[in-house]
């Protein structure tokens, strides 16, 4: 009888929000993780209620279901690379520093703090602690314009903005960050690489004039993250994943899913799970 041969596959956790109509946060992680040949396992931070018409509010979740659902997954399946989504309070963040500090593997942020509709997905002290406690943890954090301009108490607007913030935004303490330029006002949308010691890489991709944009960056981190898990490095990672939330969009155009912002098409090109 001949021998059942087992494998690895890349794991990546995502710790993120809900999101009822699966455009963004844990299910897009899922499904962008999936569609790239990887597991998903999640630990869920918070419940929104949200569509793609925008934030309804947000329902807190006891910290002690966050650090069992954290303590459950890693003992059982130990994540190659964690994607960090909303974090929503700061008692969480406290037991999720103290689990990074002997993590062996990549962490990728994407730190949400307000919703494209106005609705705050971060408390204040939590704010606080994610940039003390876990950004000095973070190999890669992904903040879109107005996220780093929050951060920094700076306007970034325009591509000179970027580049004369690069290195506060490294100050904040991560390893790397990708600036994120969809917010950008021109026809090329530019995303800067900053890493310390390492010339500025910039990425650039066509605007695409489209309604479904929900959970862009959810998808970029979660996809990057993934690259990472595949075992490409940062920069490869950061290309691929751009790449691959640009197709995203490009398929999703003429989508009719919901009356707001609809979801990127994921599932574009789906990899079989990767077996390593």
């Amino acid at each position: 009888m001949k021998e059942k041969t087992s494998f690895r596959v890349p794991i990546v956790l995502s710790i993120a929000g809900f999101d009822g109509s699966a455009g963004a946060g844990i299910q897009a992680d899922n499904k962008t993780i999936g569609s790239l040949g990887c597991y998903a396992v999640n630990v869920l931070s918070a419940l929104p209620i949200q569509n793609s018409l925008g934030v309804k509010s947000v329902f807190a979740l006891p910290s002690a279901i966050f650090q069992q659902q954290l303590i459950s997954i890693v003992e059982d399946c130990y994540p190659d690379v964690i994607k960090i989504g909303m974090l929503y309070q700061a008692d969480d963040v406290a037991f999720l520093a103290e689990f990074l500090q002997d993590y062996q593997g990549k962490v990728v942020m994407d730190p949400v703090m307000i919703s494209s509709s106005g609705h705050r997905l971060m408390e204040e002290d939590c704010l606080m602690r994610v940039k003390q406690d876990i950004f000095p943890l973070v190999d890669l954090l992904t903040p879109n314009l107005p996220e780093i301009s929050y951060l920094l108490g700076e306007t970034v607007k325009e591509l000179a903005d970027m580049e004369s913030i690069s290195s506060a935004a490294l100050d904040l303490g991560a390893k790397a960050v990708l600036l994120k330029g969809g917010h950008l006002d021109s026809d090329v949308l530019s995303s800067m690489l900053v890493q310390k010691d390492k010339d500025v890489k910039i990425f650039e991709t066509e605007r695409i004039e489209s309604r479904n944009t929900h959970g862009t960056g959810c998808t970029l981190s979660s996809a990057i993250a993934s690259y990472l898990a595949l075992g490409e490095d940062l920069e490869t990672a950061c290309e691929k994943g751009i790449v691959y939330t640009h197709r995203a969009i490009a398929t999703a155009v003429d989508l009719e899913i919901g009356k707001g912002n609809g979801p990127l098409n994921h599932a574009f090109d789906p990899k079989k799970l990767i077996k390593i």
